[in-house]
């Protein structure tokens, strides 16, 4: 039987996320998902009067490519679908791997060099098309958050079908605020970490660009960032599983990063200059969101949270001039049950424990 919630999703992808507009050509890139998505998207793009453009990918296929590439194909490769992008004028990616560790025995230079190729592909997507990229349930996502099959698929539909609309009057307080934000303090259990937001302007998400959504991110100034970091958010990272990662910055660089895989981390660290400076700052909070599970997408938008990603930042919005190929969204929650903790703004504290203090945000919590 066919869910009509699929449906739904695919007017709100089309309609609300990306705006489509008559004329508009469309790319649906869509991983490992059932022939349901792309016919629902089809359909809410044609309906819109578009032209949809259609890529369908599975997870072990990429995988073999990656373990078997070199350079001069992935050279290729990254130049032909760049030029496609070119053409496009909204982009949705719809991801649905059955295996989040899929990746994990792609040699390092492999997976470096295939990622050094299709970064200006992204960076193509990121600043001139309207964009939106979401995961699709599947069973074993289920079991990375702790629940039934059925139950994590009502939760999904949930989250994904927020009214993000009615946020958008708080969550454009919360971006004036950070906007004219000098300098931040975050503390917390092992945190205690400095940073300026000088000159730099926040974005406020709202079910655009991504589906769960609810966050508004920044970046620090690239050399101001000083002190220490705990997240206590598990992680996923080119396939790696990561635990109680542990950052140490001095003028803005990573000098000390410490995990349950400190040799692989290091590794990760250590792919580009750019990877060891930060590229996003950013506060989340979807309400429906309580608990990790290894998907970031998710997880980043947790309740009470905040990220503090190393790498590449966003190119023409929130950015800072870092470049790199590495974007890795590490995740603390600051709600009581995981520590607490603050986040000041040129001494203010605008939220404790997870939940904003001040009036004009509160909406949010």
């Amino acid at each position: 039987m066919h869910d009509p919630r699929v449906d739904q999703l695919a007017r709100q992808l089309v309609q609300y996320s990306t705006q489509v507009k008559k004329g508009d050509l469309v790319w649906l890139d869509c991983y490992d998902v059932p022939n349901c998505v792309p016919l629902a998207l089809i359909r809410a793009v044609v309906a819109a009067k578009a032209r949809p453009v259609v890529r369908l990918h599975d997870t072990r296929v990429t995988r073999e490519m990656m373990i078997h590439a070199d350079d001069s194909q992935y050279e290729i490769i990254g130049g032909s679908d760049l030029d496609l992008m070119k053409k496009m004028d909204c982009y949705i990616a719809v991801r649905g791997s059955h295996n989040i560790t899929e990746n994990s025995d792609v040699p390092a230079d492999k997976m470096k060099m295939v990622m050094a190729r299709l970064r200006p592909l992204q960076n193509e997507r990121v600043n001139n098309t309207r964009w939106c990229v979401l995961r699709w349930p599947t069973a074993a996502m289920a079991q990375q958050a702790g629940m039934s099959t059925e139950a994590f698929e009502d939760f999904y539909f949930k989250v994904c079908l927020l009214d993000y609309a009615a946020l958008i009057p708080a969550m454009n307080s919360l971006k004036k605020l950070m906007d004219k934000t000098r300098e931040v303090h975050i503390t917390g259990p092992g945190t205690d970490l400095k940073f300026s937001l000088k000159g730099l302007k926040a974005i406020a998400c709202g079910g655009r660009h991504n589906i769960p959504d609810g966050e508004c991110f920044s970046a620090p100034v690239r050399d101001s960032v000083e002190g220490v970091i705990c997240y206590n958010a598990p992680t996923i990272y080119q396939g790696i599983a990561f635990d109680s990662v542990r950052l140490e910055f001095s003028k803005g660089k990573i000098v000390n990063a410490a995990a349950n895989n400190t040799e692989a981390i290091n590794k990760i660290f250590d792919s580009d200059e750019g990877a060891r400076y930060i590229g996003e700052f950013a506060i989340g909070f979807n309400r429906e969101i309580r608990e990790p599970m290894r998907d970031i997408l998710f997880d980043e938008k947790i309740a009470g949270s905040f990220h503090f990603t190393p790498g590449q930042a966003y190119e023409g919005v929130a950015d800072n001039g870092n470049r790199s190929q590495v974007h890795w969204d590490l995740v603390c929650i600051q709600r009581p049950e995981y520590g607490g903790g603050e986040i000041r703004f040129d001494g203010k504290v605008i939220r404790k424990d997870g939940k904003f203090t001040l009036p004009e945000l509160k909406p949010l919590n």
